[in-house]
């Protein structure tokens, strides 16, 4: 950041040119010389009299400190002299000085009741004031005048105030009613003069535009350009009707919001009913927010009964139903009422005892809304093409700001270092429509917050800054057990055979953190081709290979999650039109992020006259292209028919360019296997039995390859158990050539 700029500020007038988080960031990285500090100091002050207007120790506890660096600078010396007035003007806002007035029709007793009354009062504010500054004799400026004139004030009412009682008390006919009077008078003119010194940044603005809202939120540009027009519409609609002109079709104040979690879509149906009330469209700004579980009954007439409880309550004002499409979903039962809410809604916005009266928004996810209301054809006439707005997820860099909002709001701020682990923690969240987008940024924020209260004692020696610091490691949270295994190109290591398939998957992750370092470094990146054709027979290793290779991703920060779904054709085809794309879709979600490992998928090609292969293969084509490098598929099976599958249909064919043949394994790759299968559960394969199952492998071709073998020893270790309980002398965890030949005699089925 550019710190010439602190020179360019001179007054409270101006607008600071740091925020309030750039500030404590400056703070915390650069050093300053007394003067420069002393100046971010009272910019950091500023920031947070703004946010705590009445009261804010910090805020005093910042200022002192800046009083102490630069005690003679301006700007110091400005916002000093205007925080006590604020504070000036703060204690005497909250009196009412025009129930001060004494009257001199009132019985002596009563005078005198009123007169201690006032005095306690008026002693009780003046301590407010700071005597001090009150005090100064060198008082040049307009701001400390004011203050000590007013603190002269206060001296002077009390003085008579104590004249008063005296007089009272002694039952003499002179009270100085009048002048108290006039110095009450007196005070509530100071109480405006107060308030007109303040710098105008400091100064209460009211209740703000709703207009302005919408401007200050985080990212939504397109729709806040649309909530311009529309206000204006509505404005100038208004400015017609009280010209005289009139309007048949009045504009249409219902609306649709749609957007995925955390995009703001309550917020804004808050918003829009401060526009309605501001331009007297509506009688109130409230919002009677509800959802299905409200209005939707368990027996007949309950629905109907208390949706027209809600739209009542709503009159004047918004109803907001929130998720609307669970009101009717596709499929339900005629046992389900929420059919009666929407026929209720619907007549309700048409009919005249309350058409008109209330503005009914609907809110939900932009796929769900969008199957509900086509489904309702009648409810959707009712909203006006131009009243549904649909709100984009936030962008990263808009998630960021809203991270730290969420942080400085809570005095927290975040160094650059834990901006950018924040930043790696939300994409590894946004990986789905379920991504909660503020909200999941909100919670990740007050996470962190929670770990560091969690984690540190409180050191009152320490520097309010050190207190308020986010640092990176306070958003590395605990390990999962994940983390703990063996790293996944070490778990490929290991795999028995397999050469041309690891080199392949090691050559595939060293371009891909080639690519990634490239990326960080601004140069131009090389196509990355991830999804891929694992062509081999059963038991070859494919499945586990997926794993490993779905988990060397997630680690090059490629993949986000790193899981594997596994699919066949039943997970994906369905048996009558229009749900295999459903159904294909549905299996997609729940592998982004990670891999979908379609197992057998030769299948989906499979010719007849009700199979719905050909669709799911052209869905699955579609959402590879939508979820680009959030979804990577890996298609499995026999060599031959894989490659037609793919030969079959040019998306496939243009999409997977990766192919990895897994081989059968070696009679002397088996054995190694089923050595260590064996070891796995502390069994040890005498000698004979390695010469026993060398020549069972060489003698005969195993279908299973790797899952043969481990059926293969999972048997062997039964018929050893059953030696254990027949035979004498038997050694608990050795297995024998005679084991593993009853064990292939009784599978052999599997050869």
């Amino acid at each position: 950041m550019d710190t010439s700029k602190l020179e360019e500020w001179k007054n409270l007038e101006e607008k600071p040119p740091f925020s309030e988080v750039e500030v404590l960031r400056l703070l915390n990285t650069e050093p300053f010389n007394k003067e420069k500090k002393a100046i971010m100091y009272v910019m950091l002050a500023f920031h947070r009299i703004k946010r705590h207007p009445k009261q804010d120790p910090i805020a005093d506890q910042i200022i002192e400190e800046a009083r102490k660096l630069y005690p003679g600078h301006s700007l110091v010396k400005e916002l000093y002299e205007s925080l006590q007035l604020l504070r000036g003007h703060t204690v005497l806002n909250s009196v009412s000085l025009e129930q001060w007035t004494l009257h001199e029709t009132d019985h002596n007793s009563a005078k005198l009741k009123k007169v201690q009354a006032l005095f306690e009062e008026v002693d009780r504010i003046q301590k407010q004031w700071n005597k001090e500054l009150a005090a100064a004799v060198d008082a040049v400026s307009r701001r400390l005048k004011l203050y000590r004139e007013v603190y002269d004030h206060f001296s002077q009412l009390k003085e008579l105030l104590r004249e008063a009682q005296t007089s009272i008390e002694h039952r003499r006919v002179s009270i100085p009613v009048k002048e108290v009077n006039e110095k009450t008078r007196q005070l509530s003119s100071d109480r405006h003069e107060l308030y007109n010194m303040l710098p105008e940044l400091l100064k209460e603005k009211g209740t703000e535009n709703p207009l302005q809202s919408f401007q200050d939120m985080v990212g939504l540009h397109d729709v806040k350009a649309y909530i311009q027009r529309y206000y204006h519409f509505l404005k100038y609609q208004q400015q017609r009707k009280t010209y005289g002109f009139s309007m048949v079709d009045e504009p249409g104040l219902h609306m649709i919001i749609t957007g995925n979690p955390g995009t703001g879509k309550t917020t804004i149906a808050r918003l829009l009913a401060n526009i309605y009330y501001e331009l007297g469209i509506l009688d109130t700004r409230e919002v009677v927010e509800v959802n299905r579980s409200h209005l939707v009954g368990s027996y007949v007439g309950q629905s109907e009964e208390n949706t027209m409880n809600y739209i009542k309550q709503s009159v004047g004002g918004v109803l907001f139903i929130d998720e609307a499409y669970s009101l009717r979903r596709e499929g339900q039962t005629g046992n389900d009422y929420g059919q009666a809410v929407i026929d209720t809604l619907v007549s309700a916005m048409t009919g005249k005892e309350y058409g008109g009266k209330f503005a009914l928004i609907l809110a939900g996810y932009p796929e769900e809304m969008r199957q509900f209301l086509w489904a309702n054809p009648g409810l959707r006439s009712r909203f006006p093409e131009q009243n549904m707005i649909q709100l984009p997820d936030y962008q990263i860099d808009e998630l960021l700001e809203i991270g730290q909002s969420v942080a400085i709001e809570n005095d927290f701020f975040f160094t650059e270092e834990a901006l950018r682990q924040l930043e790696l923690l939300i994409d590894k969240e946004r990986v789905d429509e379920s991504f909660g987008n503020a909200r999941t940024v909100r919670n990740l924020v007050l996470k962190t917050i929670f770990k560091k209260g969690a984690g540190e004692t409180w050191e009152s020696d320490k520097h309010w800054l050190d207190h308020m610091r986010i640092e990176q490691k306070d958003l590395e949270f605990e390990p999962s057990e994940n983390q703990k295994e063996t790293p996944p190109i070490h778990q490929l290591n290991r795999l028995i055979g397999l050469q041309e398939v690891k080199e392949e998957v090691k050559k595939l992750s060293s371009f891909v953190q080639a690519q990634q370092q490239r990326k960080e470094k601004g140069f131009p990146l090389v196509p990355i081709q991830l999804h891929s054709v694992f062509s081999g027979n059963p038991g070859t290793g494919k499945t586990t290979v997926a794993d490993i290779y779905a988990r060397i991703l997630k680690d090059c920060g490629l993949l986000k999650r790193g899981h594997v779904v596994i699919a066949s054709r039943s997970d994906l085809v369905a048996g009558y039109v229009g749900q295999t794309a459903i159904k294909t879709k549905k299996k997609i979600r729940e592998a982004l992020g990670g891999v979908l490992f379609i197992d057998e998928a030769y299948s989906l090609r499979s010719s007849g006259r009700d199979d719905f292969g050909k669709e799911a293969i052209e869905t699955l084509v579609d959402e590879m292209t939508k979820h680009n490098e959030n979804l990577v598929v890996i298609l499995a099976g026999y060599q031959q028919e894989m490659r037609q599958l793919i030969e079959s249909n040019p998306g496939l064919s243009s999409r997977f360019k990766k192919y990895l043949h897994f081989p059968d394994y070696t009679p002397d790759e088996l054995l190694e296997m089923a050595i260590l299968e064996a070891e796995r559960y502390d069994y040890l394969l005498e000698e004979e039995a390695h010469w026993a199952l060398i020549e069972q492998f060489n003698q005969y071709h195993t279908r299973g390859n790797g899952r043969f073998v481990n059926n293969l020893i999972l048997e062997a270790i039964q018929y050893q158990s059953m030696r254990l309980m027949e035979e004498d002398n038997v050694q608990i965890n050795r297995i024998t050539s005679r084991d593993i030949q009853k064990a292939w005699e009784n599978i052999r089925g599997e050869r």
